[in-house]
């Protein structure tokens, strides 16, 4: 098999891994199509073009952007010293100059002596060597044809329905009860949390004036009957969302013994419990105005949100059903995929799906097994959540806490949030760190 890499797409994903092969010897052929034919949102040709916020997230070592911050910074990663040598002030946060930041990328690849640049649109992967797709969401055409063909049409989705998701011990305990919808389903899932008249009211005069995020110059208002979003549904009428979403009927709150006004459901995100998802939350409200009205449910006052709400257009795959472990495509093992078409959310987050399919055909390439970030790394807690979530309902995802393997909690229940924070970052960073250096330390 011919080492060459073809990587289809020189955005934040497809950047990343070239860059990481090619310093590794392996030649790689970089095809852009644009500028020759651009996408609805891009506006340039060069590589890692920002498209919407300049921000890659929080720098603090004890947040989740941050966590992954670090252990890409171990392996040398190209966006992160990019960004680094781009940023502009942001407080906490990592902005970056657009130009200055996609030139000193377009500047890497094109002038590296193992990468080829040729500007055309691939609409099939290469046949000679190993094709990796990192075209985002926005993908043309021909591939998400192609796609649609080699994952079957069920298997590839267009729109995003995301509900926000909650940090569980900043919900107030005392204003929620836990129970199932007429007691069904066995073990007790859900968490309650109850609204009385006057409550619900000022929640719907709050979420019908809430300013919303418009529709993209590229993007049309397709709402499916399953994901309208939930201030939609609150415009309709004043009690639909108390007849929908945020129906009461087969739940009795014990403090009252009688059936809630309305009631917001919330189901775990993970195993251990640690993060809830608000149960028919899609959102097309801007996100300051997410956390100020959805702080208006009396059990999430203080509630912090580990994601908030998105609905809008992105191709991507249903990665635990269609990709193997190393992000090799079932049924095509010399295709991989990586970035936003495998279902991560997030600037920081498509360039470090990158760096693990990079990894990973690396591995390949030099005859190693595969060996990938173990799970309570924040790269391998990512990658598990791409490859290792239930296909059942998988979204896609930014980094947060919540994808961290249960067992990563343990003994850090008495310890304030901030200081459990802190203490797993630094664990995360050393299993990482010795992770690398183990497998992959050059």
């Amino acid at each position: 098999m011919s080492t060459n890499v073809h990587i289809v797409g020189a955005g934040l994903a497809g950047s990343e891994a070239a860059y990481f092969l090619a310093e590794r010897g392996i030649p790689v052929i970089v095809h852009e199509m644009r500028p020759a034919k651009m996408t609805p949102a891009h506006h340039t040709g060069g590589f890692g073009e920002l498209v919407c916020s300049n921000s890659l997230k929080s720098k603090s070592p004890s947040s989740a952007p941050g966590m992954l911050k670090a252990e890409m910074a171990v392996t040398e990663s190209l966006v992160l010293r990019a960004a680094t040598g781009a940023a502009v002030a942001a407080g906490e946060a990592l902005a970056v100059d657009r130009e200055k930041f996609s030139e000193m990328i377009t500047r890497s690849l094109r002038s590296h002596p193992n990468i080829t640049c040729i500007q055309e649109e691939v609409k099939a992967p290469l046949q000679d060597g190993i094709t990796l797709l990192a075209t985002g969401p926005l993908s043309s055409e021909p591939i998400v044809k192609w796609l649609g063909k080699a994952t079957d049409s069920d298997d590839l989705y267009f729109y995003d329905a995301i509900a926000p998701i909650v940090d569980q011990s900043t919900i107030e305990p005392d204003r929620a009860f836990i129970a199932n919808r007429y007691d069904k389903g066995g073990e007790e899932a859900y968490l309650n949390c109850p609204m009385d008249e006057g409550e619900y009211s000022a929640f719907m005069d709050a979420i019908t004036a809430a300013e919303k995020v418009p529709p993209r110059a590229f993007e049309k208002e397709i709402f499916f009957q399953g994901c309208q979003p939930i201030e939609a549904i609150a415009a309709t009428g004043r009690d639909t969302l108390r007849f929908g979403p945020m129906k009461p009927v087969g739940l009795i709150d014990p403090r009252t013994g009688k059936q809630p006004f309305a009631v917001v459901q919330l189901r775990p995100e993970n195993e251990a419990k640690t993060a809830y998802n608000l149960v028919g939350f899609q959102t097309k409200l801007k996100y300051q105005e997410q956390s100020r009205v959805f702080r208006l449910i009396p059990a999430l006052r203080r509630a912090e949100f580990l994601r908030l709400g998105s609905i809008h257009r992105n191709t991507y795959v249903c990665a635990p059903k269609v990709l193997q472990p190393d992000l090799s495509l079932r049924g095509h093992p010399k295709v991989y995929l990586a970035g936003q078409l495998t279902g991560v959310e997030g600037y920081l987050e498509s360039a470090a799906c990158g760096l693990l399919a990079a990894i990973f055909i690396n591995q390949r390439i030099s005859g190693l097994a595969h060996e990938a970030p173990p799970g309570n790394t924040t790269l391998g807690a990512l990658l598990r959540h791409v490859t290792g979530s239930d296909p059942k309902g998988y979204q896609p995802s930014n980094v947060h806490f919540g994808l961290f393997h249960a067992g990563f909690f343990q003994g850090l229940e008495k310890m304030k949030r901030e200081e459990s924070r802190q203490a797993i970052s630094k664990q995360a960073l050393f299993n990482f760190t010795e992770w690398w250096r183990t497998h992959h330390g050059r």
